[in-house]
């Protein structure tokens, strides 16, 4: 294979990722998408000049990059830097992987080689999935979650399913592509792609079956969603806490002769100046004042967005988490979900996952000393946040009804969110803030990946947006209501309650568990080169 041809077959591997890709993708494309980079390895395997595994290298770099800038590009609305800091250490992530496997090839028979990719890829989404670099946005599961008639099977596996049902589907083909020629025939090749169009239509169609199944509630309960359409970057810092409950009580009026049992508001709605004082809070004017408010929905529960702060003096850091106001000056801050009614105890949770660059500075011992806050001017913010170890759930005064209040950024992470089931969460509420992107891809992607977490839970999802898309989501993960982007708004339903763990909640994510497993056993057996006289 003379290097033009190579070039081409990068590049349309990068296509095809974007190709497929939620949320006007064609997820089918993706069963095709590492095939033509397949055919380069293959080339590439047997070329013994010096600067062939450089070739290589750069050549699967190009197609991970195309995927990475084709699908989050959208990043650059926050900085250009931000963008290409995401994108281009992505990129090289995924070619990491992928080199890896070409290594592995020559010290491992072929079908061991295949098994070390598709581990070692499930291991590193995993580990994505944790690290501070996270950035799982682009796991190969996350693919589907336009096309939930094909994944209701997700409820046991997790998306994890979704990324080895991708990765075996294009090995297989491309094993039966790799000796087929056009002379060959039509008939010789569909007989051949037979076990492919096997391998997707299985999965779909016990994914149909799974569909039909009717989970049972033990309730329900009415939900007030609000959608105040802020700007973020500008209008949202020009008013103090208590505009933000006069602009709420405004949006509610028309509502306030009629009964909820919860009224939600978007990702940090209270987040004026520093924001409120976390000790103490309870005593705060603005504590007081959300309580009177909330007497005039006395069977009402208000969950909230808000910003907290500790202050601190002293020499040194207080907290990993700390920053640095000036000398012996230093401040946590949190943005977190706040549960708050007439009667009953206030419910605080602070966000836990968080945005890499705009809430969070990775490794920040040891970047901040290089960097300064150069990563973290990127969202409307300049300032680390704390996080909290457990998850939380908040309880309803009167139903009694307990609720996960998720953050924006947190709706991505599949087991993180089985947590809140884990905890006796019997509807998921996601609050988010998506205005900083656009209107672009990038808030669609965010609600899109919402239905995953509805369908491994088997949890109704409420979704308060600032800028869209609020919306109400079924177990099944269907769009039941939704209000459009940059639309000021109240959508208003009935969420149904319920109890059940499903069997991905209780195991989490078992198949990256025991990918991760294999990926280490057989690196050392590559390691080794016990196996090596068998390639």
């Amino acid at each position: 294979m003379n290097l033009k041809k190579a070039l081409l077959l990068s590049i349309l591997s990068g296509l095809l990722f974007v190709m497929a890709w939620p949320v006007n993708g064609f997820p089918i494309v993706i069963f095709t998408a590492f095939v033509p980079l397949l055919f380069v390895e293959k080339a590439f395997a047997s070329k013994t000049a010096k600067k062939a595994p450089w070739l290589f290298f750069a050549l699967s770099y190009l197609t991970f990059l195309i995927w990475n800038l084709g699908t989050t590009w959208w990043l650059i609305n926050s900085t250009l830097f931000g963008m290409l800091f995401a994108n281009l250490c992505n990129s090289l992530f995924f070619t990491l992987l992928f080199q890896f496997f070409h290594w592995s090839k020559k010290r491992l028979p072929l079908r061991s080689a295949y098994l070390f990719l598709i581990a070692l890829w499930m291991a590193f989404e995993k580990f994505h999935l944790n690290w501070d670099f996270s950035w799982p946005w682009l796991n190969l599961g996350n693919v589907f979650s336009e096309n939930i008639l094909w994944i209701q099977w997700y409820e046991y596996t997790g998306a994890f399913g979704g990324t080895f049902w991708v990765l075996l589907i294009n090995i297989v083909l491309f094993e039966k592509l790799k000796t087929w020629t056009p002379s060959n025939g039509a008939i010789l090749l569909l007989k051949k792609i037979s076990p492919v169009l096997l391998g997707i239509a299985v999965p779909i169609v016990i994914s149909l079956l799974l569909f039909q199944k009717e989970e049972k509630a033990v309730g329900k309960v009415s939900v007030l969603l609000t959608q105040p359409n802020i700007d973020p970057y500008d209008e949202k810092y020009r008013f103090s806490n208590e505009d933000y409950l006069e602009q709420l009580n405004a949006m509610l009026l028309p509502y306030q002769d009629e009964a909820f049992d919860y009224i939600v508001t978007p990702e940090t709605y209270f987040a004026a100046g520093y924001g409120e004082g976390l000790d103490g809070f309870q005593r705060s004017r603005f504590h007081r004042a959300l309580k009177a408010n909330m007497r005039s929905y006395p069977e009402t529960q208000l969950l909230t967005g808000i910003q907290f702060y500790n202050a601190y003096e002293s020499e040194l850091a207080p907290t990993p988490s700390a920053n640095k106001i000036r000398d012996r000056l230093w401040a946590d801050y949190y943005n977190s979900a706040l549960a708050i009614s007439a009667n009953g105890p206030s419910e605080i949770y602070h966000k836990s996952k968080l945005v890499v660059g705009v809430e969070n500075m990775p490794y920040k011992k040891i970047i901040e000393p290089l960097l300064g806050n150069v990563l973290l001017d990127m969202g409307g913010t300049v300032s680390s946040r704390a996080t909290q170890d457990e998850r939380a759930v908040f309880t309803h005064p009167k139903t009694k009804s307990l609720t996960a209040p998720i953050i924006c950024y947190e709706s991505i992470y599949g087991e993180f969110v089985t947590e809140y089931a884990q905890k006796g969460a019997q509807f998921l509420t996601i609050i988010t803030n998506d205005a900083w992107w656009g209107e672009t891809p990038g808030h669609l992607q965010l609600l899109s990946l919402a239905r995953l977490r509805a369908i491994e839970n088997r949890k109704a999802v409420a979704r308060s947006a600032n800028t869209g898309i609020s919306a109400f989501i079924d177990t099944k993960g269907r769009l039941e209501k939704q209000l459009p982007y940059n639309q000021k708004g109240v959508l208003q339903g009935e969420i149904p309650l319920y109890n059940d763990l499903t069997f991905y909640a209780q195991y989490g994510d078992y198949v990256a568990r025991w990918a991760g497993f294999l990926a280490v056993l057989y690196f050392f057996i590559a390691l080794s080169g016990r196996l090596k006289n068998k390639v």
